[in-house]
């Protein structure tokens, strides 16, 4: 007998390089639903990885999809992920609509270290995704400022 949640759909923002719908894909996901929006009041830093953190002056761009509960579980419990937590937040859509999603945070005081080829590989997610022109330059900061 299949559990409830299994087919539980929730929304998902993702800021990183899960944003690239083919990359689920690759994972077995079967994200659905991608749209382009931002959330206020977050913004983006890139340690070894990418995270949000509350910046109130600052907004995060990126893509919410659907993804099935387990799907989103089974995606963070990757080692390179397990410590990001989820958070509810307000995405506000290119359309206008405000939509709550889930979206995974690394704890702000795990943040550490830079990965300046994690954010060149950003750089090319944020473009194949059709973000913002401003929003890629925010990512290529990343990649030069930190050695």
């Amino acid at each position: 007998m299949l559990d409830q949640n299994e087919h539980k759909m929730i929304e998902v923002f993702f800021y990183g390089l899960f944003m690239d719908r083919d990359l689920l894909v690759e994972k077995g996901l079967n994200p659905s639903n991608p749209r382009k929006g931002y959330v206020a009041g977050m913004g983006l830093r890139i340690g070894k990885r990418a995270t949000l953190v509350h910046a109130r002056e600052e907004r995060a761009y990126g893509i919410v999809m659907q993804l099935s509960e387990d799907e989103s579980t089974a995606l963070y419990s990757e080692e390179s992920v397990s410590d990001y937590i989820p958070e509810q937040v307000v995405v506000i859509l290119n359309s206008g609509v405000h939509l709550e999603a889930t979206c995974y945070n690394l704890p702000e005081h795990l943040l550490s270290g830079s990965n300046r080829e994690y954010a060149k590989s950003l750089v090319q997610v944020a473009i194949k995704c059709g973000l913002l022109k401003s929003h890629v330059d925010v990512i290529k900061q990343f990649d030069s400022e930190r050695t």
